[in-house]
C-alpha cells in the first residue's frame, strides 16, 4: 500500500490564484466541514441531520471537505443516514463531564486540553508564518511521540474505526486534510491515495501526538485551516460548517480565517453559505470541545439550526 495524498493549496495562497479556477460542469455543490474537537462533530452531525429532515439533503454534495473532527463527520455521513448518526449520539450512555479518554484528545495522558492549548498558542505566537507554524507543530508533535509509550497509534486507529459506519471511501469525492508533521506540508488524502479511510481520518484529527502511515507521521489538517474551504475553489455553490464559528488564533495577515477563505471564493465565482453555533450554544466549542457530556446537547442544537436554515439553503443547494 503506498500512500500518495494530493497536493494541498498552501493556505498562504493569493486570491488570484483561486480566482482563475472556472466552475465546471460535475464541480456543482461542496460541503465543507470544518474542525471542532467531539462537541463540534455532534454538532455538524446535527446540523446536517436538521438540514436534511427539513428538505435539505446536503449529503448529497458533488464534494465533501472534511477537518480534524469534520472529516469524522464526512466520513460517517457517507456510511449511514443523518438520522442514524444523530440517533446514535442521543442515544449514548450518559459521560461524566471531561471524560474524553487520552486517544480521544490525541494527546500524551495526563495531559488536559488547557495545557494543549497553551502549548500551540505558544508555538503560533513564536512562528514567522503560517508555513513555519505548521512545521514548528510538526515538530513539537514528533516531540511529545518520541517521550510517549507508543500505544496510543493503535488506541486511535481502534477509536477511529469505530465510529466509523463504513471502512470504505465513497464513490463522492471526499477529501481529508492532514499535514506532514517533518515538513509541515499540507496534504489531502482522496479515494485514490491508497489510504484506509480509518487511517486518513485518524492523521486529520492527530491533534498533538502524529499519526503515522507507512511510517509517515501526520498531524491534525487543521493546522493547514480550521476548515480549509478554500479547497472548495472551482465549485459553484458551496456550504460551509464550522463548529468555531469561523474563528481562528493565527494573525489574521496569514489568511488562514473562514472569512478569508470565503472572500476568495466568491471572488472566483462561488456563491458560499456559512452555519457557525449560535450564541446559545457557542459554550459548548472551544475549551470544551472535548467534553463529551457535552455531545447530546451539541447534536441538538446543531439540529434545531438545521432546520431553521434549510430555507434559505433551499436556493444554494438545489
Amino acid at each position: 500500500m503506498s500512500t500518495t495524498p494530493s497536493p494541498a493549496t498552501d493556505p498562504t495562497s493569493t486570491t488570484a490564484s483561486i480566482a482563475t479556477r472556472p466552475v465546471h460542469p460535475g464541480r456543482e455543490r461542496a460541503l465543507v466541514l470544518g474542525g471542532g474537537g467531539s462537541t463540534g462533530n455532534a454538532w455538524l452531525i446535527g446540523v446536517i441531520a436538521g438540514l436534511a429532515d427539513a428538505g435539505a439533503d446536503v449529503t448529497t454534495a458533488d464534494l465533501t471537505i472534511g477537518t480534524s473532527a469534520g472529516s469524522t463527520a464526512a466520513a460517517q455521513i457517507a456510511g449511514a443516514t443523518p438520522a442514524e448518526l444523530l440517533a446514535a449520539i442521543s442515544a449514548a450512555a450518559p459521560q461524566r463531564p471531561t471524560a474524553a479518554t487520552a486517544a480521544d484528545r490525541g494527546r500524551v495522558p495526563g495531559r488536559p486540553m488547557a495545557d494543549h492549548m497553551e502549548r500551540t498558542s505558544s508555538i503560533i505566537a513564536s512562528a514567522q508564518d503560517a508555513a513555519d507554524m505548521r512545521r514548528r507543530m510538526g515538530a513539537a508533535a514528533l516531540d511529545l511521540e518520541a517521550a510517549s509509550d507508543g500505544s496510543w497509534q493503535a488506541q486511535w486507529r481502534a477509536t477511529v474505526a469505530s465510529r466509523l459506519p463504513s471502512q470504505s471511501w465513497p464513490q463522492r469525492t471526499l477529501l481529508v486534510t492532514a499535514v506532514d508533521a517533518r515538513t509541515g506540508d499540507p496534504v489531502v488524502f482522496d479515494r485514490n491515495s491508497h489510504v484506509d479511510l480509518a487511517d486518513a481520518v485518524a492523521a486529520s484529527c492527530a491533534s498533538a501526538l502524529p499519526y503515522r502511515i507507512e511510517d509517515i507521521p501526520y498531524i491534525d489538517g487543521g493546522y493547514r485551516r480550521n476548515e480549509n474551504a478554500d479547497l472548495a475553489a472551482g465549485y459553484g455553490r458551496v456550504l460551509v460548517l464550522s463548529p468555531f464559528g469561523g474563528r481562528t488564533r493565527h494573525p489574521l495577515e496569514w489568511r488562514m480565517q473562514l472569512a478569508a477563505q470565503v472572500d476568495d471564493l466568491r471572488a472566483g465565482g462561488s456563491r458560499v453559505e456559512t452555519i457557525f453555533p449560535d450564541s446559545a450554544s457557542e459554550h459548548m466549542f472551544g475549551a470544551n470541545a472535548m467534553d463529551l457530556s457535552q455531545r447530546p446537547a451539541a447534536a441538538q442544537a446543531g439540529y434545531d439550526q438545521g432546520r431553521a436554515h434549510a430555507g434559505q439553503l433551499a436556493e444554494l443547494w438545489g
